[in-house]
């Protein structure tokens, strides 16, 4: 095996990370902009908004968004102070925590949401054919699978 990649590798690889680091870099700016909201926050909103009763162990929380618990712990003392979320205390595990979506929390989300998918369909959706976008689904579940142990 070569230790460096072939130009279509190459080429590949770098398209691909300049486009999701771009992608998610303009859908940030513009959620901030118009919402205050930083992309992380949004994420965290989503993924709680989609948890039972909407919320989240915080090791759940730091796992599905790939965060250092001690990022994560700094994210939510600043998400708890601006009143989108709350923690509580786990009755079955003394240790653990849940991050919670508040009700003020829940509003950001259902303001923002709208105009995020649309940032979306205009910057993906919009510009991939179907065949395109059946491909780049393709692969980005085959690499999460191998990239999650599975095969």
């Amino acid at each position: 095996m070569s230790d460096r990649l072939s130009e279509s590798e190459e080429q590949a690889w770098r398209s691909w990370i300049m486009a999701t680091r771009k992608l998610y870099a303009h859908l940030g700016q513009e959620i901030q902009d118009e919402f205050g909201l930083p992309m992380g926050d949004y994420e965290i909103l989503v993924r709680l908004s989609e948890g039972p009763d909407q919320r989240l162990r915080m090791s759940e929380l730091a796992k599905i968004t790939l965060a250092s618990r001690s990022r994560l712990t700094h994210q939510i003392d600043r998400m708890e102070k601006a009143g989108l979320v709350r923690r509580e205390a786990n009755p079955d595990d003394r240790r653990g925590l849940f991050a919670v979506l508040t009700d003020s929390g829940l509003r950001t989300l259902n303001e923002a949401a709208p105009f995020h998918v649309e940032g979306v369909r205009r910057n993906v959706f919009d510009i991939l054919t179907p065949e395109e976008l059946a491909t780049v689904a393709r692969v980005s579940e085959k690499v999460n699978r191998h990239l999650d142990g599975e095969r």
